[in-house]
């Protein structure tokens, strides 16, 4: 008993000391393109830090805006290499988690998950994003702040709206770096959805226009009326 008790130890500890496993230098890839790329490519370095070979059998991503590829399908033992990431940045601004999933033959890591923060730089900033009014509340004057984030100054150049129910009007309140939007729903009787598209002289075309909402919405049941 006491020696199969020590074999099956040994073996176990063979299994364990066998493992494979394919990491990259960080926990988290930081990705930073700029305000104006489309597309954004990028290096980055990992290893097979287990003591058996590793194959790769197929990439996955998460996301349409996100694709990767490994420079081969086997990797040794201690065998480092490198991987390829490319970014569709088009609209997204800010902080943005993506994932890889890479399926490989290791029973001890059948999927290996490659982890990517995306940090796009905000040019324009809308806040609030949406101006909301219950059904039936006073249709009084609601405001939304476009603020310019990035170092060159930007004029709002034309507002248009895509109801006609709502009065609006902006007025610069920093020269090339503020501006107040002022909204006023024409009535509050009638359900609304709609959008205030702010043109602006911003040399990176896609942040040329900007979006801020507008609702008027029937309040949910069991929400307290507006004293």
């Amino acid at each position: 008993m006491k020696i199969r008790h020590l074999f099956f130890c040994l073996s176990s500890l063979m299994l364990v000391s066998a493992s494979a496993e394919l990491a990259t230098n960080e926990p988290v890839i930081e990705v930073r393109p700029k305000a104006e790329d489309e597309t954004f490519e990028l290096t980055f370095p990992f290893q097979n830090k287990g003591s058996k070979p590793v194959r790769v059998f197929s990439i996955e991503s998460a996301c349409g805006c996100l694709s990767a590829s490994l420079d081969k399908a086997v990797y040794q033992p201690g065998e480092k290499g490198s991987g390829k990431a490319e970014f569709k940045v088009g609209s997204f601004t800010g902080r943005h988690e993506k994932i890889v999933r890479v399926k490989t033959d290791d029973p001890e890591q059948l999927e290996w998950v490659i982890s990517f923060v995306i940090n796009v730089p905000e040019i324009i900033r809308v806040e609030p994003k949406t101006l909301q009014w219950w059904f039936g509340d006073p249709a009084e004057v609601k405001t939304t702040r476009v603020t310019i984030l990035g170092s060159e100054p930007i004029k709002i150049t034309k507002i248009t709206s895509t109801r006609e129910a709502v009065e609006f009007s902006f007025k610069e309140i920093t020269p090339g770096k503020e501006y107040e939007v002022s909204v006023k729903p024409k009535t509050t009787g009638e359900v609304m959805l709609g959008a205030l598209k702010i043109d602006t002289d911003c040399k990176i075309p896609k942040f040329q226009r900007q979006l801020a909402f507008f609702s008027v919405y029937r309040k949910p049941v069991g929400e307290p009326a507006k004293p």
